[in-house]
C-alpha cells in the first residue's frame, strides 16, 4: 500500500493490496477499499462504504456521507461501489436511508465526471457515463450503458433504461425507457431511439430496425399505452430487446417521458 503521511485513516478501515491513498484523504472506521484503488488527494470516505477494485477517485470527492433527507436518523446504511469506476473532482455520493432499502449502489466501469451527485438509495448499473454536474435525486435507477448529460437534473424515483441517453441541461420527471433519447429544458421529451450509441455498442441493423418499429407502434400510432404494448408483444415477441423495452414500460410508476413529435436527425446526435 501507498499511504500518504497526511492522510487520516481510521485503524479499523479495511484497505486492499496496493491501495493508494493520496494527500489529505480522510477514511472512516467502517470503510472498505478494494485492491489497487487510488484516492488521488483530498478524498473523504465515511460511513459503511465499500469501494471495489481498481477505482480512481479524484480530489474533493465525498462518498458515504449522510443522505440529504430530514427523516434520516444516523442509521448504519450503506454505499456499495463496484470495480473499475472513475469518479472525477467533487463527486458526491450519499449513503442510503432505511426506508429506501438501505443501500446506495453503483456497479462497475462507470465514469462520473466532475460535480456529479448521486443521492440516497440510487441504484446505478455498469458502464454508465454521467457528464459534468449531472444530478440524481433519491431512489433513482439507471440501467447499464446509459448516458446522463451535463447539468441534467433527475427527479426522485425516476428510472432510465439501459442504453438510453438523457441530454444535457434536461429536467427529467418521468421514466426514460431503454434504447431511447430524451432531452429538454423544463421537461424532457423523447426523440426516438439512441441509434448512434446502439451502433457503437454493436447492435445490428436488424435489431435497431425492430426497436424502431416497436417504438413507432407504441408511441406514434395513436394507441393507448396498454393496447400498444399488447400489440407490440404480439408482433415482436421474439425480440429480446423489444421485450425488455415493453417490460420497462409496463413497470413504470412515475409514468413515461413525453414523446416528441419528431426524431432527431443523425447529424444532431
Amino acid at each position: 500500500m501507498n499511504l500518504h503521511s497526511t492522510a487520516v485513516i481510521h485503524p479499523k478501515a479495511e484497505l486492499g493490496e496496493d491501495v493508494i491513498i493520496g494527500p489529505y484523504c480522510v477514511i472512516g472506521e467502517h470503510v472498505k477499499i478494494g485492491a489497487q484503488t487510488e484516492l488521488v488527494a483530498h478524498v473523504h470516505v465515511e460511513g459503511h462504504t465499500e469501494i471495489g477494485r481498481r477505482c480512481r477517485i479524484f480530489p474533493f470527492s465525498s462518498i458515504g456521507t449522510p443522505p440529504q433527507h430530514l427523516q434520516y436518523k444516523d442509521e448504519p446504511t450503506q454505499v456499495i461501489i463496484g470495480d473499475h469506476n472513475i469518479f472525477r473532482e467533487n463527486v458526491t455520493i450519499n449513503r442510503a436511508t432505511v426506508f429506501g432499502g438501505g443501500v446506495t449502489r453503483i456497479g462497475h466501469h462507470n465514469f462520473l465526471m466532475a460535480y456529479t451527485h448521486v443521492a440516497h438509495d440510487c441504484d446505478l448499473g455498469s458502464h454508465i457515463v454521467m457528464a459534468n454536474a449531472a444530478n440524481l435525486a433519491g431512489h433513482i435507477t439507471i440501467g447499464n450503458y446509459a448516458v446522463i448529460g451535463g447539468l441534467a437534473g433527475l427527479h426522485q424515483y425516476v428510472r432510465v433504461g439501459e442504453y438510453a441517453m438523457v441530454g444535457g441541461c434536461s429536467a427529467l420527471g418521468r421514466d426514460v425507457p431503454p434504447f431511447v433519447r430524451a432531452a429538454g429544458g423544463y421537461r424532457a421529451q423523447m426523440f426516438g431511439l439512441n441509434t448512434l450509441a446502439l451502433r457503437r455498442h454493436g447492435f445490428s441493423a436488424d435489431r435497431i430496425a425492430q426497436l424502431k418499429d416497436a417504438y413507432d407502434l407504441v408511441f406514434r400510432q395513436g394507441h393507448r399505452l396498454q393496447e400498444a404494448i399488447k400489440l407490440a408483444r404480439s408482433e415482436f415477441g421474439d425480440s429480446t430487446d423489444v421485450l425488455a423495452f415493453l417490460t420497462f414500460l409496463e413497470s413504470t410508476r412515475r409514468g413515461i417521458c413525453q414523446v416528441s413529435s419528431r426524431d432527431l436527425d443523425e447529424e444532431e446526435e
